[in-house]
């Protein structure tokens, strides 16, 4: 794992654009000994344990390539090379629970939502999850042209679609700003409304037509929390395929002279705000949750909770 960068984000994978430019490269690749097939539920990824540690569930290819209907599922998607061997996914229907259950790929087969199973895969297993989420599910809202409503067509593996006149559809991407706020030693960490109580993160938003980065952050900050910033600095992106963000975050500080006790928390978004210490975050008191392993969120938090520590040697 490349601690320089936020899970999902390190680059393991090979996404080898050759082959999903060529559908005769494409083909052969499904016929590899080695090809594999990532099943999805919906975002539930499969997992199965291996050596008392988890893994995806991989399953051979078989037969011919899963072909893709005209205004409709995009068949395999080709997500690239995972130590050389091809990987492709599909989409699985989620088994109707009065349905007689299917035999599983494996035995010891569980499905888990990427949120409590991805901690312990092995990054490049991570990246494999997270590309084909963020394709399975634009495709799920790209079969039919945005332009005229006629229905598009699967290009690149699932990499794009093409409409009736021939323009090329690409996978969207929403990006949203998240920021760590410093003040006297500490971060600002903010509850969503929508959370159970307890639960903390980095504020955070979307980015709006016509803003920089930089402007989102202000006026997000602002918005949900009453203060102003200073010093706000980029620092690393995150794809966030839940459903297709890409995370961009910052650090910056309170600016000089505000009050940081004169928060004020947004009602319909923010149902409490605080600030938090190293020790704080470190070990926390019962009740409070801190982001997902996951996240670019604890990622940010991890290294601002090591540089204190590092600090104190």
């Amino acid at each position: 794992m490349n601690e320089d960068r936020p899970p999902l984000a390190s680059g393991a994978l090979d996404r080898d654009a050759a082959t999903r430019a060529t559908p005769e490269l494409l083909a052969a690749a499904w016929r590899e000994p080695g090809a594999r097939v990532l099943r999805m539920r919906g975002v539930e990824i499969p997992i199965v344990d291996v050596a008392a540690a988890p893994r995806l569930s991989l399953i051979p290819t078989q037969g011919e390539t899963p072909t893709p209907g005209v205004g409709h599922g995009p068949g395999a998607v080709y997500l690239g090379r995972m130590a050389g061997d091809a990987m492709f996914a599909i989409d699985e229907p989620v088994p109707d629970p009065a349905a007689v259950p299917a035999a599983p790929a494996h035995l010891d087969e569980r499905w888990a939502h990427p949120f409590t199973a991805a901690e312990d895969l092995p990054e490049t297993e991570r990246e494999l999850f997270a590309v084909a989420s963020a394709l399975l599910r634009w495709h799920e809202s790209a079969g039919f042209s945005p332009r005229d409503g006629e229905p598009t067509e699967v290009m690149q593996g699932g990499w794009a679609r093409r409409d009736a006149r021939g323009a090329e559809l690409f996978p969207r991407t929403d990006p949203a700003v998240i920021v760590l706020i410093e003040h006297e030693d500490r971060v600002l960490l903010g509850s969503n409304a929508l959370w159970e109580s307890g639960r903390f993160s980095l504020l955070a938003g979307f980015v709006e037509a016509g803003e920089s980065l930089e402007q989102t952050v202000e006026r997000e900050v602002f918005e949900e929390a009453g203060v102003r910033l200073d010093g706000i600095t980029y620092v690393t992106s995150q794809p966030w395929p839940f459903p297709r963000s890409l995370m961009l975050g910052f650090r910056a500080r309170l600016a000089a002279g505000a009050d940081p006790d004169a928060l004020n928390p947004d009602p319909e978004e923010i149902s409490e705000l605080r600030w938090f210490t190293r020790e704080q975050l470190r070990s926390p008191e019962p009740g409070i949750i801190l982001p997902g392993p996951v996240s670019i969120a604890r990622w940010l938090i991890d290294r601002w909770v090591a540089e204190g520590d590092a600090s104190d040697h």
